[in-house]
């Protein structure tokens, strides 16, 4: 198909219905609470989420690893309930729970059959307020913590996110402070008790009620189960840390490698930064989907790869934009210099307006079902407008301000936010057969052992 075919194959394409969030009421109760109620009758089912303001910016120094641990633990007993109590009756419900730590929050997750809303949310809030952390469920979650920790550096995939956010950020950064097994084994119970204490309290709780339910017998409900919390002080952001500036780079030794893992990051964005919306399309473009710049040169035109991406993250302190892949260790040097020759084409020769009409088509034709297609992930899109201060508009204007964008505007974006001068490399691999070659990457380079404890 010649590119001018193409073009009109995507400017002919009709155009999308403009997403919109369902109907929602939003209350905040005596205590703080924040609670968010989204009735979608259909499929018989209801979804709690609790979103704890804080995540891994909250954690203490010298305490990475407590809010994880914290999320980890609350199911493991609590002011009714003994921890196998817990998974029995959650398992008696057909009910899930789970919960995890982020950079700007804490998300606790459960779903149950309609009928049991009431057994459901008595449950969630139980965890969520009523958590009593007994010394040995505490012992036992810490040891499996520790255990995993030392288990991703055998899963290289795996670790080079971690080794890569440690060095990319820096210790004096809050998403820097990376848990080991060095500080997840200086924690102690009563660590866990004051985290949980100082952050899980009214003035920093979310809670968003989604799926098949009756709003107005939800609502005294859940403000009865919440509302009991303590109200707490509310959690102050940290200052923004800049990322580290200038070209450097990270080696992490794996003796027994054959593949070398790579990842290139750069300064990004918040997520509340105006240009975001233009990064959607021009990372979509860059390594944002199958079909990207990054993807073409390095799997599907030269083979050097079974996949190559890249990310904007976006939370509450700017993140990176991070380029990431892996190769055979002969091909270490030809992969990162692609990588980074797409990077400096992006910058240099911009996008074409057939390639933004396609990243537009793509991101209007993927984004309902990635992101509102379910209770779930309707519930997390509410989480994230409460938590970083957006509204309505940041999903029912969303098509609108994709259409806004000019040529000119993506390409302004790009050349702002994509370079080559800030780069941070990090590499993972046989450092014997490949240190010669990356040195060139950076002007400084550091080395250090995968059987080294920790991640700096």
């Amino acid at each position: 198909m010649t590119k001018s075919l193409l073009l009109m194959c995507v400017l002919t394409l009709p155009a999308w219905p403009d997403v919109r969030l369902p109907k929602y009421t939003r209350e905040q109760l005596s205590n703080g609470t924040v609670v968010y109620l989204v009735p979608r009758p259909g499929v018989p089912l209801v979804g709690f989420r609790v979103v704890v303001k804080g995540g891994y910016e909250s954690e203490p120094e010298g305490k990475a690893g407590v809010g994880q641990l914290t999320a980890q633990l609350l199911r493991r007993g609590t002011a009714a309930r003994t921890a196998d109590q817990f998974s029995s009756e959650l398992d008696s419900l057909g009910g899930t729970f789970n919960a995890m730590e982020h950079e700007s929050q804490t998300t606790i997750a459960s779903e149950f059959l309609r009928k049991d809303f009431d057994r459901g949310l008595a449950l969630t809030a139980d965890a969520v307020l009523h958590p009593t952390f007994p010394e040995p469920e505490f012992q036992k979650t810490l040891a499996r913590s520790i255990d995993a920790i030392r288990s991703a550096k055998d899963n290289p995939g795996a670790a080079i996110r971690l080794y890569f956010r440690a060095f990319f950020y820096g210790a004096a950064h809050p998403y820097g402070r990376v848990a080991d097994d060095l500080t997840l084994g200086r924690l102690a119970r009563a660590d866990v008790a004051a985290y949980q204490s100082r952050q899980y309290t009214g003035k920093n709780l979310i809670v968003v009620v989604s799926g098949d339910f009756d709003a107005a017998l939800a609502k005294p409900a859940i403000a009865s189960a919440f509302g009991s919390a303590p109200a707490g002080n509310e959690y102050r952001w940290s200052s923004d840390v800049p990322v580290p500036s200038g070209r450097r780079l990270l080696l992490i030794d794996k003796p027994d490698a054959t593949q070398t893992y790579f990842e290139i990051g750069q300064p990004g964005v918040r997520r509340t930064d105006p240009d975001r919306t233009a990064l959607l399309l021009i990372n979509t473009l860059f390594g944002g989907r199958f079909t990207s710049m990054l993807n073409d040169e390095l799997r599907v035109n030269t083979g050097l790869t079974y996949g190559a991406g890249s990310i904007v993250d976006q939370n509450h302190a700017a993140g990176g934009i991070t380029v990431s892949t892996y190769t055979r260790t002969e091909t270490t040097e030809k992969a990162m210099d692609l990588a980074l020759e797409v990077l400096d084409r992006l910058v240099a020769k911009g996008i074409t307006a057939e390639q933004l009409a396609s990243a537009k088509a793509y991101v209007k034709g993927t984004y309902p079902p990635q992101h509102l297609e379910t209770s779930d992930q309707t519930a997390a899109m509410l989480g994230d407008i409460e938590l970083f201060g957006l509204n309505r508009g940041e999903v029912d204007d969303l098509f609108s301000r994709i259409d806004a964008i000019s040529l000119e505007q993506a390409n302004a974006v790009a050349k702002k936010h994509y370079g080559s001068k800030d780069l941070t490399f990090v590499v993972l691999g046989n450092a014997a057969k490949i240190r010669d070659t990356v040195k060139k990457y950076a002007p400084e380079m550091r080395e250090l052992s995968v059987k080294t404890a920790g991640f700096r």
